[in-house]
C-alpha cells in the first residue's frame, strides 16, 4: 500500500500511476465544482462559461460580475501557470517532488478553502471574489498537473474535452468500414481510450455528486475530507526529497 501511494505522485511514473491519480483528480474536481456553487454559486473549473459571461456582462454593463469573471479567469491561469513553475523547479533539480510540489500546495489550498468560513464575512462582495479565484487558481493548478505529467493525454477538469474526444472515439466505434476497399486503413476505436474517457467523465460526476451531498450537509470544512488525501500522496516524494537534502547536508 506505501508503495502504491507513493507511487501516486512520483517523479518515475507509468500508465497505472497516470491513471489512478487523474481518477482520483477527477473526482475531487467535480466536488469542488460542486462546493464552490454551493459556497458561492458559480462554478469555477469551466472557463469557456467564464469567458462568455464576462462577455455578457460587459455588454449588459455589470461590473460587479465582470470583475468576477475576470478574476476567475486570471486566477485559472495563474495556477496553471504556478503549477509549471513548481514542476519545472524540482525537474531541473531531479527532485523526486516533480509532482507532489504543485499537488501538495494543492491540498494545503483546498484545506484554507474548508477554513475559510471561519474567517470571512459570508455573502460579501470581498468574500465570494476571494473564494472563486481561489477555487479557480486550485482548478488550474490541478489541470497543469495531470497535463504535465501524461504528456497532455489526461485532463481532469476540462469535461468539454473529455466529452468530444469520447464521441469521436465513439463516432469510430461504430463507423463501418467498407469491406470493397481493403487498400484503405480501417477506421478502428481506441477502446482503451474510450474507457478512460467515460471513466473520467463519471468520476467527475460522480464527484460532483457527493460534493453536493457533503458540502450542503455540512459545509465548507468538508474540503479536508478531500485535501487529505492528496496530502498523503504528495508527501512520499517530498519526505524522500527531506531525506536526501539531509543525508547530503549531514
Amino acid at each position: 500500500m506505501r508503495y502504491y501511494l507513493g507511487g501516486l505522485a512520483a517523479r518515475e511514473r507509468n500508465e497505472d500511476s497516470d491513471r489512478h491519480l487523474a481518477f482520483y483528480l477527477t473526482f475531487v474536481a467535480g466536488a469542488v465544482n460542486a462546493g464552490g456553487f454551493m459556497a458561492v454559486q458559480q462554478y469555477t473549473s469551466h472557463m469557456s462559461g467564464i469567458v462568455s459571461a464576462i462577455a455578457d456582462n460587459m455588454v449588459l454593463g455589470n461590473r460587479s460580475l465582470v470583475i468576477v469573471g475576470v478574476s476567475s479567469l486570471a486566477s485559472f491561469i495563474f495556477g496553471a501557470a504556478s503549477s509549471a513553475i513548481l514542476i519545472n523547479w524540482a525537474r531541473r533539480r531531479a527532485l523526486e517532488s516533480e509532482y507532489a510540489l504543485p499537488l501538495g500546495v494543492e491540498a494545503l489550498l483546498l484545506l484554507i478553502f474548508g477554513l475559510s468560513g471561519f474567517f470571512l464575512t459570508s455573502g460579501s462582495f470581498s468574500t465570494i471574489l476571494l473564494t472563486i479565484s481561489l477555487l479557480c487558481f486550485i482548478m488550474g493548478l490541478q489541470n497543469a498537473i495531470i497535463t504535465k505529467l501524461s504528456g497532455a493525454r489526461i485532463r481532469t477538469t476540462h469535461v468539454t474535452g473529455l466529452v468530444t474526444d469520447a464521441g469521436i472515439e465513439i463516432g469510430k466505434l461504430f463507423y463501418r468500414n467498407d469491406p470493397k476497399r481493403p487498400e484503405l486503413a480501417p477506421v478502428i476505436a481506441d477502446r482503451g481510450k474510450l474507457a478512460l474517457l467515460l471513466s473520467l467523465i463519471g468520476l467527475f460526476f460522480s464527484g460532483g455528486i457527493a460534493g453536493a451531498l457533503l458540502f450542503s450537509r455540512f459545509g465548507l470544512p468538508v474540503a479536508a475530507l478531500f485535501a487529505l488525501p492528496l496530502g498523503l500522496f504528495a508527501s512520499f516524494p517530498l519526505a524522500a526529497d527531506i531525506k536526501r537534502y539531509r543525508a547530503r547536508n549531514g
